[in-house]
């Protein structure tokens, strides 16, 4: 965009405004402007807009002199340049050879696009190897052939140990990933072994108490055997519905009684007090009986002399 400056009232105006000539690049300051719009200098029309077209520079005797300089007469040994079309792809129908031009080929589709790479490289190897034959390049490698390395042996070496400790690192990490994981594994079966203890002691002075109840007759747990629960169980059922108390049981049940509450069985209760089918007439009126020590026939027993019969005795003597 450019400014078509017109002219003004007056030259002398311009002059005693700007103190120069107009210029119609001139640029002038946000304060000489507004004096100007204040005096009247400024009106519309004056100064335009006017759009520059734009010059599109197309210098063909430039292009081909820069052409010519580019182009070098040399043989194809020198240049090994090639322009090839794509190779035929077989999955096409007839081996149809897809072009850009023919639209055939979508850009957008990295796939596609890759594959077409591809195929013109190929190409572009099957029409220059019989060329490079033809001119007596070689074009593989001979069994001793040793090309210099582009990095220097000390380079390598860095590298080298920088690729082992890097692998020195994961190895380590791993390594701890692994010890993490089988102290984790290490605990949780320390808490097993102590449960396992634990349930094993329990089941043990359960049998322990059997024993002493006489539940049971058996002492293998203190021999350490390790029975699976079922079987403990059925052995503590089995002992349990037996027929009859143990030896030890009857033993105790005769000399302590069988349990159960202990004062007042003797008092009378209204069943008893009715009950007299255990009384005796003959035992009940037997005179002979009374007032005489158990196990002794018709009551007789040697009477102790009284008191003051046993002092004339103690006199006498």
């Amino acid at each position: 965009m450019i400014i078509d400056s017109r002219t003004m009232e007056s030259a002398g105006e311009e002059d005693e405004m700007f103190g120069q000539e107009s210029d119609a690049n001139s640029e002038l300051s946000d304060g000489e402007l507004q004096e100007a719009f204040a005096k009247g200098w400024l009106k519309p029309g004056m100064n335009v807009l006017v759009d520059k077209p734009k010059q599109f520079v197309n210098n063909v005797e430039g292009l081909k002199h820069c052409l010519a300089d580019l182009r070098k007469d040399i043989p194809w040994v020198e240049r090994l340049d090639m322009t090839n079309p794509p190779a035929k792809d077989i999955s096409q129908p007839e081996g149809k050879i897809l072009s850009v031009k023919n639209g055939d080929v979508d850009a957008e589709d990295d796939f596609q696009r890759e594959m077409f790479f591809y195929r013109q490289a190929q190409a572009t190897v099957l029409d220059a190897l019989p060329l490079l034959s033809k001119h007596g390049i070689p074009t593989k490698r001979p069994d001793d052939y040793f090309a210099e390395m582009a990095k220097s042996d000390q380079q390598m070496q860095k590298i080298r140990k920088k690729l082992i400790s890097k692998q020195e690192i994961l190895e380590k990490s791993e390594k701890a990933k692994k010890l993490r994981e089988q102290r984790k594994f290490g605990k949780k079966v320390q808490v097993e072994v102590i449960q396992k203890r634990q349930k094993e002691k329990k089941a043990m002075m359960t049998a322990v108490k059997k024993y002493q109840k006489g539940m049971t007759d058996k002492l293998d747990f203190l021999e350490g055997d390790k029975k699976k629960g079922k079987e403990s169980a059925q052995a503590s059922n089995k002992a349990t519905n037996k027929k009859g108390p143990n030896a030890k049981r009857k033993y105790k049940d005769q000399r302590f009684g069988f349990g159960g509450k202990k004062s007042g069985k003797k008092w009378n209760t209204k069943e008893s007090h009715n009950d007299v089918s255990s009384f005796r007439a003959k035992v009940a009126n037997s005179k002979g009986s009374k007032g005489g020590k158990k196990g002794v026939k018709g009551g007789k027993q040697n009477k102790r002399p009284g008191k003051s019969t046993r002092k004339k005795i103690k006199s006498r003597s």
